[in-house]
């Protein structure tokens, strides 16, 4: 049995301190067999960027499309717009991670098989834009602003706490070194990872709930973008050759499809697997 336990503390002059750590352990039956887990926490502390960028640009929504000033209001600013829209001075992102797996010793074959689960609560994202169109939601928070003595403030947006999501997936990796006499040795690697990420919460501000209709903070495009922006699968497998002074590496890389989301389900891009 081996156990192992690992303490981070960290202290931010701009933002405070953290502590996180990890537990692991691993039990080997035999030589050709052994189980292993973990629980690790874990943070990230909001970026100066987040915190304090702002910016003012010129975007063209809707159809036909029309020129709107959305500006970026920054959190830090405790009588800017954004405090009045209901944003809070940002707080770090956390994590809880966990793992099983198993390691199988087949003579010069190892294979690795581990299930993971990642919690990350508060992530920081930046919000839609807010007030930018003539909807009704759009309408309501700029008769907002000007009601809290914004004129002349079309529309923003900002960072914000809120959006909470579960990772679940499984790796598997073989690794099989082969030593021959003529030709060199030759070390292939097969790996394959399955993963599923799912938005579990999304952020509000009880100043923009309160509106009717109350806008959506984080809207289609981006909760798909988190959910199927990314592969759900992906596979490689390597190969390493080396004889004398002389060496050469090939490798395949799939990586599965993917979701390019659109403002509607009829406007979806699916991208299709490749093979790099």
């Amino acid at each position: 049995l081996l156990g192992s336990a690992a303490v981070r503390v960290e202290d931010y002059s701009d933002f405070g301190s953290n502590v996180s750590g990890k537990v692991a352990l691993r039990y080997d039956f035999t030589e050709a067999f052994a189980l292993r887990g973990s629980v690790q926490n874990g943070f990230r502390a909001p970026s100066l960027q987040q915190q304090f960028f702002s910016t003012t640009s010129t975007n063209f929504i809707g159809t036909p499309a029309q020129p709107f000033d959305v500006r970026t209001f920054p959190v830090s600013d405790a009588a800017g717009a954004a405090i009045a829209l209901g944003a809070k001075p940002l707080d770090a992102e956390e994590s809880v991670n966990f793992s099983l797996g198993a390691v199988v010793n087949l003579g010069a074959v190892t294979i690795t098989v581990d299930a993971y689960r990642i919690d990350i609560e508060d992530r920081i994202v930046l919000s839609e834009n807010l007030g930018t169109t003539n909807s009704a939601a759009d309408l309501a928070v700029r008769q907002f602003l000007v009601d809290q003595g914004f004129i002349g403030v079309t529309g923003g947006r900002f960072f914000i706490n809120g959006v909470d999501t579960e990772t679940q997936g499984v790796d598997v990796v073989i690794a099989w070194p082969l030593e021959t006499e003529r030709a060199g040795r030759f070390d292939f690697t097969v790996t394959g990872n399955w993963n599923d990420t799912k938005i579990t919460r999304l952020p509000t501000t009880n100043e923009l709930s309160s509106l009717n209709p109350p806008p959506v903070l984080f809207a289609r495009v981006n909760q798909l973008t988190f959910e199927q922006g990314t592969p759900e699968n992906k596979f490689s497998a390597n190969v390493n050759w080396s004889k004398g002074p002389f060496g050469a590496t090939a490798r395949a890389i799939r990586y599965g499809e993917v979701l390019s989301p659109g403002s509607t389900p009829a406007a979806d891009l699916r991208l299709t697997a490749k093979t790099l």
